[in-house]
């Protein structure tokens, strides 16, 4: 499986004058642009893609409707590609117009068993969250083993997705940072005695070249 991996482009709440909490925000300006430019560039760099996953967060929506037209294939929208803090427990979604509005003061992967967000009843943990995203992971390789995903998610889902890939602990050591629409991909290989996943590249962005200028 070819599984490339895609961080939404900038929302309103990447903004560092956001002030609101975590909610459902789509795409600022720039971030419409980033999404334009991506679906651009990517089918020529991966003609094919056999199935399309999105994250059903706003921002994540957004990003992905130009790829799936560019495409021509329908998004399948999973929320387990949710970000961090916005599902439950047992990995339900709380609702998009009533997300939890405060995080924990502490970073997720400092206390990983730990509620992100404390003040609500049966708010899902660091752990819980890998979890969700590992879970994907082990089923779109069963189900695409042969294929091309795209997955539009966030941040914290590529993080989570390297802690799965490279079977990190439950601490971790080193942040990944992903630009909005950074790109990336992973190769599903599983040879006999040798790792099972290739990683090829993390937070590809030459299609983001004018927008960096």
């Amino acid at each position: 499986m070819h599984l490339y991996l895609i961080r939404h482009g900038q929302s309103h709440v990447n903004l560092t004058e956001w002030a609101s909490g975590n909610t459902d925000e789509g795409l600022t300006e720039l971030g419409k642009r980033q999404a334009a430019a991506l679906a651009g560039w990517l089918p020529h760099h991966v003609p094919i893609a056999n199935a399309i996953y999105a994250s059903t967060m706003r921002r994540a929506r957004e990003t992905a409707a130009p790829l799936a037209a560019a495409y021509r294939v329908a998004i399948r929208y999973d929320d387990r590609l949710r970000e961090i803090g916005n599902n439950r427990l047992d990995h339900t979604p709380w609702p998009n117009d009533d997300l939890p509005r405060e995080y924990a003061e502490y970073w997720a992967s400092e206390r990983p068993f730990s509620p992100v967000t404390p003040i609500i009843e049966g708010g899902e943990t660091f752990i819980h969250f890998r979890a969700r995203v590992g879970l994907l992971i082990e089923e779109l390789v069963e189900r695409h083993r042969d294929g091309v995903v795209l997955a539009i998610c966030h941040g914290g889902v590529i993080e989570a997705a390297f802690d799965h890939i490279f079977n990190v602990g439950p601490w971790r050591r080193c942040e990944i940072w992903n630009h909005n629409t950074g790109v990336t991909y992973f190769e599903y290989v599983a040879h006999p005695r040798r790792e099972t996943w290739r990683l090829h590249y993390n937070n590809y962005i030459c299609h983001l070249q004018e927008e960096l200028v």
